[in-house]
């Protein structure tokens, strides 16, 4: 009884040192006294002990400290299991593997295992949870790193270097009577929570939580619900978390409405409109979505003797959107509009976004317009940038155009778009050429299929359906490319600080990953190295174009390209193959067109390169790190948002059969995606057979000749549709006869 009282004193004398932020042993009224030299004594007795480790009382046996001496000993030992010297798992020591230390941030952690980033490392590492100390997504830690199995590298973190202020959310349950939430990303597994931080969230509600007390490990946390969303099997209210996870606020503050208001009751004054070109008598008109209503582009064309006068007339936002202004500071915080289902979260109020900037029919606008002259083929000539007031003749509309322009369109259209139609056929002729161009040059037209979600009153998803794209879709792409590239050369002939839309070369790792694919299906990969050409690149999809492998090469070829971003210095664009491009057609809802209407408007008004050095050099580069950082972020809360629509659509056909086409293979089973473009899962471990992943494009059962490729049509039952997480799972129920039998 005593050797144990004496053994627990001695555990809160050091249990109290370790918690001192000053780690040097003081007495009052005394300096302090002269000790041996503990951290080399702890270092060789641990070098000693190896992977057995030591306990903190071998250590001090070993060290040969006395009585007096234990309190300095066990602070120097704390000392050293804060600065990662030496690590601690429990009651247990251990060195340090010092040559393999690194900082990183975690990104990821589940019930068994989590990853975590380095710093100015390309690859995350694996660490298993229980070398975790329970860090979570966010926390900077220090690691060590070694070789796991095969390539992988694994870690293990030393002590946490600073915590994140964690926040969350995901479905409130009650376990064994216990409140905990499951998280929707980033960390897996339950988050207990204190009984009187519940919020009042009933099972089953999508909730946002903190995590308020920090444990050890990850089960010792505690979190505190912040806010409840509602149900989570509706996919509206799963969105409300997903914005509020992602920072997006769907109102705006008072101060920025306010602005805006004053700006729409304004209006627009004959003195704004002075000394602009007039451009109301000609026939100008926009073609968007039937729903759009933020609608920022317009076009004309007149045909010439020697080629095409295009004007791509842009919604003059930088003119109400001024520098250090309420509106500016929102407009660049939030990066870019969000679009999901039926919702549209706007960079700027509507008062602006819809009302006084939106090119509406029948209205006089501002405008900065591209007026570009180009020859008969297409090829820019000569480009001039103009601030114009304009009065588009009609809001176009993409399905009602291609109507017209397919010969299908009824009285009431030919009626809606009288006079316009010579023109339409016209900019279909140009657009056609423009198109030609493009592939001529090797562009890349790599497919991607886009969902149409068709949301009731009542919130709910009715249907979903592929999104179409016809003529006057390509029509006005082809246009805005035009216009987008002529701004950059604006930007790069008058040397000003500008914003860029670059997209670099492929990785040579991702290229050597496309290679191995395509020989592995017999195609010719000589020329997938660096320094390959999008054109190389677009002949392979040529080749396997209508083969049973044109889904699967796309699919790695998608994979293979960077992500375009925003840069302010020019890098030419990959998949385009063009030098120089910038994005200047959309600044209703982008803030780097709005920023560079912004630096061509001070250009074109005069002023010298110096001054505009001064004023906007700093401003693009972090326009251009701001802005590609809000942009991943709306594609991942878009693309999580329909995964949420998508699920809820599926609760109502749980069990039921459809055809679809396998889209990808990964180890844990392949994905199967329906004409509707839903996307689901067939594990692996629910398969009948013995299936295994190959590593590369194919599951295969062992015990027969069945296997299953991206591009392979089968036919699946629902089993599973989880709206909170936007999963669905579905069942294998037959194999349809495959084009690629016999490969």
């Amino acid at each position: 009884m005593k050797r144990k009282r004496e053994s627990e004193r001695k555990r809160m004398k050091y249990n109290q040192a370790s918690k001192k932020k000053d780690f040097r042993p003081r007495r009052p009224g005394k300096k302090p006294a002269s000790r041996p030299d503990f951290q080399k004594d702890i270092i060789r007795v641990l070098e000693r002990a190896g992977s057995r480790g030591a306990s903190a009382k071998y250590l001090q046996e070993q060290a040969g400290v006395r009585r007096h001496q234990t309190e300095a000993f066990l602070l120097v030992l704390a000392g050293m299991v804060k600065n990662g010297t030496v690590q601690q798992k429990r009651d247990r020591y251990y060195q340090s593997d010092q040559g393999q230390t690194a900082e990183a941030v975690v990104i990821k952690v589940t019930e068994g295992f989590g990853f975590v980033r380095p710093d100015e490392a390309e690859e995350d590492i694996f660490i298993p949870g229980r070398y975790f100390m329970g860090a979570l997504p966010g926390d900077r830690v220090k690691i060590t790193v070694r070789q796991g199995r095969g390539n992988l590298k694994e870690g293990e973190v030393l002590r946490i270097l600073e915590e994140a202020d964690y926040h969350f959310t995901g479905t409130f349950r009650m376990e064994n009577g216990l409140p905990v939430v499951y998280p929707d990303t980033q960390m897996k597994g339950p988050v207990p929570v204190d009984r009187n931080e519940t919020g009042g969230a009933k099972e089953g509600d999508k909730v946002s939580a903190r995590i308020v007390k920090r444990g050890r490990r990850h089960f010792d946390h505690r979190a505190a619900v912040t806010a409840v969303f509602g149900s989570s099997q509706l996919a509206s209210v799963c969105c409300e978390a997903i914005l509020a996870e992602n920072g997006i606020e769907k109102q705006f503050p008072p101060q920025v409405l306010e602005e805006a208001r004053r700006i729409q009751e304004k209006g627009i004054s004959q003195r704004e409109i002075d000394g602009r070109l007039d451009l109301r008598g000609e026939i100008i008109f926009t073609i968007d979505g039937a729903d759009t209503k933020d609608i920022d582009d317009a076009v004309s064309l007149t045909r010439l003797e020697d080629g095409w006068e295009l004007g791509v007339h842009i919604a003059d936002v930088s003119h109400y959107v001024r520098p250090r202004s309420e509106l500016d500071a929102e407009a660049f915080g939030r990066g870019t509009s969000v679009y999901y289902a039926n919702a549209v979260i706007p960079m700027l109020p509507k008062e602006l976004s819809n009302g006084i900037c939106s090119l509406n029919p029948q209205e006089d606008r501002l405008a900065f317009s591209a007026l570009m002259h180009l020859d008969q083929d297409g090829g820019l000539m000569e480009y001039a940038f103009r601030k114009t007031v304009i009065r588009s003749r009609v809001k176009g509309v993409y399905s009602e155009i291609n109507q017209i322009l397919d010969g299908t369109a009824g009285e009431d259209l030919h009626k809606k778009y009288y006079g316009l139609e010579p023109v339409l056929h016209q900019m279909k002729e140009l657009a056609t050429r423009l198109a030609r161009r493009r592939t001529q040059r090797g562009s890349l037209d790599l497919e991607s299929t886009e969902a149409k979600i068709l949301v009731g009153e009542d919130g709910r998803v009715q249907d979903i359906l592929p999104r179409q794209s016809g003529e006057s879709e390509g029509m006005i792409e082809e246009f805005m490319l035009v216009a987008n590239e002529a701004a950059a050369s604006f930007g790069l002939e008058r040397e000003l600080p500008f914003l860029f839309r670059i997209h670099e070369d492929p990785s040579a790792e991702k290229l050597e990953a496309l290679a191995e694919l395509l020989k592995v299906l017999g195609l010719d990969a000589a020329q997938i190295k660096p320094g390959v050409q999008p054109s190389q690149l677009q002949a392979i999809l040529k080749a396997v174009k209508g083969t049973d492998m044109q889904m699967l090469v796309n699919s790695q070829l998608l994979r293979s390209m960077a992500k375009a971003r925003y840069s302010e210095v020019n890098k030419g664009h990959f998949g385009l193959v063009l030098s120089k491009y910038s994005h200047f057609t959309s600044p209703i809802r982008r803030y780097p067109d709005l920023a560079i209407h912004r630096i061509m408007s001070e250009s074109l008004k005069g002023m010298d390169s110096q001054e505009m050095q001064r004023r906007f050099g700093k401003f693009v580069q972090d326009a251009a790190a701001h802005s590609s950082a809000a942009e991943q972020r709306a594609m991942t809360v878009e693309r999580s948002c329909e995964d949420c629509y998508k699920a809820e659509y599926m609760t109502a056909h749980l069990g039921e059969t459809f055809e679809g086409i396998v889209s990808g293979v990964m180890e844990r089973g392949i994905f199967v995606e329906l004409p509707n473009t839903v996307e689901g899962m067939i594990r692996i471990a629910e398969m009948p057979g013995r299936f295994e992943y190959d590593g590369k494009i194919e599951v295969k059962d062992l015990d027969s000749s069945r296997r299953f490729r991206i591009g392979d049509h089968i036919r699946v039952k629902v089993a599973r549709a989880d709206v909170s997480s936007g999963e669905v799972d579905f069942a294998l129920e037959e194999t349809l006869p495959q084009i690629s039998e016999g490969r």
